[in-house]
């Protein structure tokens, strides 16, 4: 019997893999000795991978930060720099950072020593899904073994 060709059109089924449900940075990419230069790294990585220009980010961060909060390239180029530690961005002017860049891999880097992950809120409704079947194996087995012993071995 003579093999079918194979059609190129069609996807393997084995071959597909998850999305990343948790978004991060290559750890070596961010990895340093102290959490001021990690996320100095961090900073650094996300400027780099973004599509806007370093004093484009600087101008629409302060726009976001509204009025008396004056972002500069300047200032973008200190918080990734490593040399620069008297110079950590902050937690509001990181929120401007991602709000900016859409890169929200340095939420997943300040929640992970927490043993925290920053998912999609989407996937909420699956976690939670999970979570009532898991509950529910565990009453049906307790309802299992109360009816045993309710109604004996003869049950």
């Amino acid at each position: 019997m003579a093999r079918r060709a194979h059609d190129d059109r069609q996807g393997d089924l084995l071959a597909w893999e998850p999305p990343e449900v948790v978004e991060r940075f290559e750890p070596t990419r961010v990895r340093a000795a102290t959490w001021r230069d990690r996320i100095a790294r961090t900073v650094a990585a996300t400027l780099e991978d973004c599509a806007l220009s370093r004093d484009e980010i600087a101008s629409r961060m302060s726009t976001w930060l509204g009025e008396g909060e004056e972002v500069s390239r300047a200032m973008l180029d200190n918080y990734a720099s490593q040399a620069k530690s008297e110079h950590t961005i902050s937690f509001l002017r990181a929120l401007a950072l991602i709000e900016v860049t859409g890169d929200t891999r340095l939420l997943q880097l300040a929640a992970e020593p927490f043993g925290k992950a920053v998912i999609e809120e989407r996937y909420l409704g699956a976690i939670e899904a999970e979570m009532v079947a898991e509950r529910m194996e565990d009453l049906e087995q307790r309802l299992k073994i109360a009816r045993r012993r309710w109604k004996g071995p003869r049950g």
